[in-house]
């Protein structure tokens, strides 16, 4: 982990983005920028990007963009903040995205799975600024955050006016804490779209499977009632022989990695499953 992180020392407003940058006491390699990826008449959207050691722009790192959850009503995008920390520590340029949310832009569900195809898209469009290969981005995220992750992937359409749909919005991996998976058939979650039975199937991110699907890992805890979600989407992905791997914790609730010890074991993990993928290298004997 980082020392604190020093007050942001420049503010560069140009054409397209906002930036705060916040540099190093010793290094001229940034910590983090803050840009605005997305205007919308309710806001103008944030993404965080961490940078990792030594970075520099001619890079082309491993990327990984975050989601807060929040039942696409609240949440902040500080959440995911530590977990971004590490994996910039690993090599990787971490970001977390600012998308729409009810309590304070008035949207339902389908304008967050917008907002988070427009985060992963401009990733990849700004990847040779950000020093990122833009064929390894990951979209990760929790519960509400983690199901507009997943549509990233796995649900066609649902973009943006205006955007360069010729730059894909599809990551090419996804790491999910306890994700919602399924609208189509859910009450509860159907209600949250005004019963609309074609967009509760378009956003049911298990319905989308396919064998070519990017590789996933997903969290639950076995306390919680969506825990089954995570179950008939591994039993999907064994059965179209794509690649899902499922950790589980035992005994516990909803959004349980946010606190120790689960957020270190679940980071280990996150870890692990990207250096499997080839997204960062094994820690050397040393480090363990």
């Amino acid at each position: 982990m980082r020392g604190t992180i020093p007050l942001a020392v420049g503010l560069i407003v140009c054409a397209v983005f906002e930036i705060v940058v916040a540099y190093a006491d010793d290094s001229a390699t940034p910590i983090n920028q803050s840009f605005i990826y997305k205007k919308t008449k309710q806001a103008d959207l944030e993404i965080v990007v961490h940078y990792p050691p030594g970075w520099k722009q001619a890079d082309k790192r491993p990327g990984i963009v975050f989601f807060f959850g929040g039942g696409w009503t609240g949440g902040r995008i500080q959440q995911f903040e530590p977990q971004a920390i590490h994996l910039a520590s690993r090599g990787m340029v971490a970001a977390r995205a600012d998308y729409r949310v009810k309590s304070r832009h008035g949207v339902t569900p389908k304008e967050c799975v917008e907002d988070a195809k427009s985060a992963v898209r401009w990733l990849r469009q700004n990847a040779v600024k950000l020093g990122i290969d833009p064929d390894q981005i990951v979209a990760a995220g929790g519960s509400a955050g983690g199901h507009i992750a997943a549509c990233t992937a796995l649900t066609e359409g649902l973009d943006a006016e205006g955007e360069n749909t010729g730059v894909s919005s599809r990551p090419n991996a996804l790491v999910l804490f306890n994700p919602v998976l399924r609208f189509n058939g859910i009450p509860q979650l159907m209600e949250r779209i005004g019963n609309d039975e074609t967009l509760g199937k378009a956003i049911s991110p298990t319905l989308h499977l396919a064998k070519d699907s990017p590789p996933t890992l997903i969290f639950f805890g076995t306390a919680d009632r969506l825990a089954v979600m995570g179950d008939e989407f591994v039993q999907k992905s064994k059965e179209l022989g794509h690649r899902a791997e499922l950790f589980t914790a035992d005994g516990q609730p909803h959004s349980f990695f946010n606190r120790p010890p689960w957020l270190e074991k679940t980071t280990q993990r996150v870890d692990e499953f990207l250096v499997s993928i080839g997204y960062l290298e094994s820690k050397r004997a040393e480090d363990l």
